[in-house]
């Protein structure tokens, strides 16, 4: 089975004072035991080390950030990333679509993630996002026990 891996994920993943830092870990090693195939998005990597450096820059932990992007170099290498942003010109008018569908509540990033799992045959998405639950084409895990279903 092959999962997209949302920002939301990654954050708590290198984040060690994430607030769904538990959640992260624990949906993880779920879906490495599962032996899911994990797809990293460039635009959600992107996504995921702004919120962080953002969020520990505005708590005053700015010597944290290092870390954090050593952590996520070390889960995932540049060479195991796909890049979907070059897809974004083609994809634009889709991309758009989706967001209106969604009144907003899903981002040019979550379109355009939305339409790469599409694309790719990719049918899950491991995201604390609800607003992935409006895509018909993912099935959005957000806990360890949503691999069960």
């Amino acid at each position: 089975m092959k999962v997209a891996v949302d920002a939301s994920v990654l954050v708590g993943l290198i984040n060690p004072r994430d607030h769904r830092r538990l959640q992260a870990m624990e949906l993880h090693d779920a879906l490495i035991a599962a032996e899911a195939e994990l797809v990293y998005f460039d635009c959600a990597i992107a996504e995921a080390i702004s919120t962080v450096a953002r969020r520990l820059e505005e708590k005053n932990r700015r010597a944290e950030v290092e870390a954090a992007l050593d952590d996520l170099n070390a889960r995932i290498p540049a060479d195991a990333v796909t890049w979907i942003l070059p897809d974004a010109p083609r994809l634009f008018r889709e991309v758009l679509r989706i967001i209106r569908s969604s009144s907003g509540a899903l981002n040019f990033n979550d379109a355009l993630i939305a339409l790469a799992c599409r694309e790719r045959g990719i049918e899950a998405i491991a995201s604390f996002d609800e607003d992935f639950d409006q895509v018909d084409w993912l099935r959005r895990l957000a806990r360890a026990e949503d691999l069960k279903g």
